[in-house]
């Protein structure tokens, strides 16, 4: 049972915490990459494990672009649906959490931070997850947008939504593209280094791993403090 919210925000407290999902949130990564080669497979193309993680954090429209040059002859709306449906039936058997992450996400209800969900991936996905946690006040996917990540829109529509200002949320990100659209939206972020390597810039905060991190943490994150959760 999800904990009683408390929708008070002390002072002390980010103004909103601001979670990409894929990767970050769920371990959903596997999956993505196993529709991807399959579907370049089935075209007759070839896809390694390497090109999946050079597409982490993509918009959809990067991601068809890169998939069509391997040989998948469909138009952007025909990759979405088909990698869509497959992530979503892979998933639909259970949410994979990234360790830690469920336990976060609880936390900052309980504490009445305000969270969203700002993630590249389609509302498709996106909703269902949402729905199935009942923790997000705010739920920001890649069609939602125009300027999907890089671009800061999807983390400045979000803290919009929730009526906050970004300098005081916290982010918090996995991928390349996330991180730039997180840091140039002020926000302050946190790297979560799962599975791609990122080199995010000065001023962001960097973990390896979502457990341990607390609500403490990130309060300290937002007031301008540096987290190093780093394994050693």
């Amino acid at each position: 049972m999800a904990p009683a919210r408390d929708h008070r925000t002390p002072d002390d407290l980010p103004a909103a915490v601001l979670w990409d999902m894929d990767g970050t949130l769920i371990d959903s990564e596997p999956h993505w990459m196993v529709a991807e080669t399959e579907l370049v497979e089935a075209h007759g193309g070839v896809w390694t494990r390497d090109d999946s993680v050079s597409m982490i954090g993509s918009s959809m429209d990067v991601a068809a672009a890169r998939l069509r040059e391997r040989g998948v002859a469909l138009s952007t709306a025909q990759i979405a649906d088909a990698l869509n449906t497959s992530v979503a039936a892979a998933i639909a058997a259970g949410v994979p959490w990234q360790p830690g992450a469920r336990e976060l996400v609880e936390a900052l209800a309980a504490a009445g931070v305000p969270q969203a969900l700002v993630t590249s991936s389609y509302r498709v996905l996106a909703e269902p997850f949402a729905q199935a946690v009942g923790l997000f006040d705010v739920v920001v996917a890649g069609d939602d947008v125009t300027r999907p990540k890089p671009d800061p829109e999807p983390y400045l529509t979000a803290a919009a939504r929730l009526g906050v200002d970004p300098r005081a949320c916290v982010a918090l990100e996995d991928s390349v593209s996330g991180l730039a659209s997180a840091v140039a939206s002020g926000a302050h972020v946190v790297a979560v280094q799962l599975i791609a390597p990122v080199d995010p810039p000065a001023g962001v905060s960097r973990t390896t791993t979502l457990r341990g991190v607390t609500v403490a943490d990130l309060a300290r994150v937002a007031s301008g403090q540096l987290l190093d959760r780093r394994a050693a």
